[in-house]
């Protein structure tokens, strides 16, 4: 388009200048109302006759950059849940303690949590580009750091290093495509994204079972030539239109306070719900003090960010003033929490009550993982036909609580009909609800240039979700297996070490080896059956208040074509 184009479209748009794409998107009318046919081009002359400009083709540059963010999505899903499986052999063989198996679990999710606000804020000044560069380059640091790890400590550091770079590269796939897509158009685009989350999830139990028995240092290596790829990718194809400012000016405008508030509160509150009932108790010290000193910071930081108003906040209070986009955040968060729980509970479920291996458990798990993936993809395909989000959300919410409440009810005794069945229909649920959440929510966001961070948001609370989902299972599955051990009169010799119930879920992995008589090892499946089924019924409360919270969520429209002043601008 050259500046004639430009200064009639601004003009038609009430704009002034070369900014219009930005003024247009920052109309103070509520997105319900910004349908096709509506919007300042009423209120101008009918004998003015309107000019209808083409639809821009998309460039072999603009392709090469979505299999680039689908890449991205694939591998950081891929990565996240691939190590779970592994971490019990890596200790083994490095002589790790049980302090140093926890914290390899637990560094890339937390690194990942903290960094991703930080990323989409610094991004939105900076530009996407290089904070997207510098992911990539701390993530594959990382790996190699971890293929090579000669002791746990150094394994620490590796995953540090992925989560790093992991939580940039996660949200910043998220606000790219929100940058380069129109809403009109963002449901296919989405659909694939979401298809790439699902296949990384998939395979990534499946994809650890089986480098562990061949060579866990893989897990590392496997993810080079694709950081490879989109390093490249990125350099050469993701052309994005830059931010007007120069540096000194961008530096300035970072939200330094903001960060540093977030960054202290958000590690002072993660961290102890990471170890609550692994590591320390839920009424020690250790738990209790960095916990309450976490949320008055994060506390501390809102009121700041409400109050002081910084030029670039990490969380602009004006995005909340929506109702649809606060319940599409909740969404999200219980979402998170949901889906993440399913995905790290039902392999082991499997091993602990059918007595399955690591890799048949984990492919016992594949009715849940394909269907989400499926309904990832049909979801935004019926979006893009219908135009309309909130009625699948809320039918995904609907089924994802009852089927989660059926799932509870399957035990040791349940045929595997009835077990795929009941997966299948969840992962209907949590995939139809995934997507639509994602499309409630941009459709919300009234400036166009506030869509990047709404998306990091979005981002960022689904995981955080996923955390606490893990925190409260985990707390859970300690208090209920601990009761049902009174069952026993008097443990046997080989099962002591369950006395200490922090002990229960490594022990899983030497359930089929016991040998036991069938009558006590009949009592040890109910003891491992009971805390699993308490986890399923206390999702599905959670996932009721996904249900009554999208009820009141409303229909908004699809239709805007305006693109975020970071929009695609490459050939």
């Amino acid at each position: 388009m050259d500046g004639g184009e430009r200064q009639s479209s601004a003009a038609n748009f009430g704009s002034h200048g070369p900014q219009h794409i930005r003024q247009y998107g920052q109309e103070k009318r509520p997105p319900s109302q910004l349908e096709e046919g509506q919007g300042d081009t009423a209120s101008q002359s009918p004998n003015m006759q309107q000019p209808t400009l083409p639809k821009p083709k998309k460039t072999f540059s603009f392709f090469m950059s979505i299999f680039m963010l689908a890449l991205i999505a694939l591998v950081v899903s891929w990565d996240s849940t691939t190590l779970a499986v592994a971490t019990p052999t890596i200790t083994n063989q490095l002589h790790g303690t049980t302090l140093e198996s926890f914290w390899a679990s637990i560094a890339f999710m937390l690194c990942v949590v903290i960094t991703q606000p930080i990323y989409s804020s610094v991004s939105n000044i900076l530009g996407r580009k290089f904070p997207l560069l510098a992911a990539t380059v701390l993530f594959t640091l990382g790996c190699i750091i971890f293929a090579v790890a000669k002791s746990m400590s150094v394994i620490v550091v590796g995953r540090a290093l992925q989560g790093l770079g992991g939580g940039g590269l996660d949200v910043l796939q998220a606000v790219i495509l929100s940058d380069i897509t129109t809403l009109k158009e963002r449901p296919l685009y989405l659909g694939i994204m979401s298809l790439a989350i699902a296949i990384g999830t998939l395979a990534g139990p499946v994809t650890g079972a089986l480098f562990t028995g061949y060579n866990w240092r893989w897990i590392g290596w496997i993810n080079l030539p694709f950081m490879t790829i989109v390093f490249l990718l990125a350099l050469f194809f993701l052309r994005l239109k830059l931010v007007d400012l120069t540096l000194k000016s961008k530096l300035r405008s970072l939200d330094w306070i903001g960060m540093l508030l977030f960054t202290t509160g958000a590690t002072s509150t993660v961290l102890p719900l990471s170890w609550a009932n692994d590591l320390f108790p839920w009424s020690s010290w250790q738990t209790l003090v960095p916990l309450i000193v976490g949320v008055l910071v994060l506390v501390a930081f809102g009121l700041y960010e409400a109050k002081a108003k910084p030029a670039e906040p990490i969380v602009p209070y004006r995005i909340f003033a929506n109702v649809t986009f606060a319940i599409a955040l909740v969404s999200g968060f219980l979402n998170g929490m949901v889906l993440y729980s399913l995905t790290l509970y039902i392999p082991l479920f499997f091993q602990a009550v059918f007595l399955k291996p690591p890799l048949q458990a984990a492919l016992s798990a594949i009715p849940l993982a394909c269907v989400t993936l499926g309904f990832c993809f049909i979801a935004s395909f019926v979006i893009e036909t219908t135009r309309r989000c909130r009625l699948q959300n809320f039918i995904g919410w609907i089924m994802t609580t009852i089927f989660l409440g059926l799932w509870s009810l399957v035990g040791k005794d349940t045929s595997k009909a009835m077990s795929y069945s009941f997966q299948s229909f969840l992962g209907l649920g949590v995939g139809t609800v995934f997507t639509t959440t994602t499309l409630q929510l941009q459709s919300s966001v009234e400036l166009i240039d506030d869509m990047g961070l709404a998306a990091g948001l979005l981002v960022f609370l689904r995981l955080f979700g996923a955390m606490l989902g893990q925190t409260i299972g985990a707390t859970i599955f300690n208090s209920v297996f601990q009761d049902g051990l009174t069952d026993f009169e008097e443990l046997p010799y080989s099962l002591r070490v369950l006395e200490d119930p922090s002990e229960a879920i490594g022990f899983i992995t030497s359930l089929a080896d016991l040998d036991l008589p069938d009558e006590i090892m009949d009592k040890l499946t109910d003891v491992y059956q009971a805390p699993f089924q308490t986890i399923w019924m206390v999702m599905a409360g959670f996932s009721c208040v996904g249900a009554l919270a999208s009820f009141f969520a409303k229909e908004l429209t699809l239709e805007r074509d305006e693109v975020g002043r970071q929009g695609f601008e490459g050939r």
